[in-house]
């Protein structure tokens, strides 16, 4: 699995949100992207979903262009922003009703992965009810409950208490080791480099920088 972005560049009302981006991403890595708000750390999550389309450029997974030979990737996993889920059905309906879409996994795998992010797949609150937390554990649990090759986590780690945490990390992990390319935005720059094999720094559309994260020449 490889996904190649090539001088994909976005505007948007005359403002450039992406500039001239290249990247080549690899499977059975996690990549961290590092940069302020409004620094096209999103934007870039988006594009490689094919939520957006370029004003100029491609996004190529496996030989296939995003917007031309496919619309979406073949297998993502996406928690981008806040998750959204259907309020009066239970976090277990929520995750049964999104795998009802393509059918490629039954009730054991969303019980399995309720329970791998730290939730009870027979709790009978309703969504609305969820805490912040909760919420984003469910979302957490929709990105990953597939396995897919790709997964965007956009600031995977918000409101989720220290057991959560290493409950994602070691999430993050089994994905690398069975060869998905995990893409993730943190604003919490160690909890990011743990998280990472590689961060990406981006600035004002454009990539500045990449390290690895056992580099010395991480900003520590």
């Amino acid at each position: 699995m490889k996904i190649e972005i090539h001088d994909y560049t976005k505007v948007i009302r005359g403002v450039t949100i992406l500039d001239n981006v290249n990247l080549t991403l690899e499977s059975g890595k996690c990549y961290g992207l590092k940069g302020k708000n409004g620094s096209g750390k999103t934007m870039l999550m988006r594009a490689v979903c094919g939520l957006i389309q370029p004003t100029k450029g491609t996004v190529t997974i496996d030989g296939e262009v995003l917007g031309k030979d496919i619309s979406f990737p073949r297998s993502v996993g996406v928690l981008i922003e806040n998750p959204a889920f259907i309020a009066n059905y239970t976090g277990y309906k929520n995750l049964e009703l999104l795998a009802s879409i393509q059918h490629r996994i039954g009730k054991e795998k969303i019980r399995e992965t309720i329970l791998e992010v730290g939730l009870d797949p027979d709790d009978k609150r309703k969504y609305r009810k969820y805490s912040l937390g909760m919420k984003q554990k469910l979302g957490i649990a929709s990105a990953f409950m597939e396995d897919p090759d790709i997964i965007i986590l956009d600031e995977p780690i918000n409101a989720i208490d220290e057991s959560g945490v290493a409950k994602v990390k070691d999430m993050i992990q089994r994905a690398k080791e069975r060869g998905a390319i995990l893409i993730t935005a943190c604003h919490d720059a160690e909890e990011l480099e743990l998280l990472s094999d590689e961060i990406i720094h981006i600035s004002e559309g454009r990539v500045v920088n990449r390290v690895e994260t056992n580099d010395e020449t991480v900003n520590r």
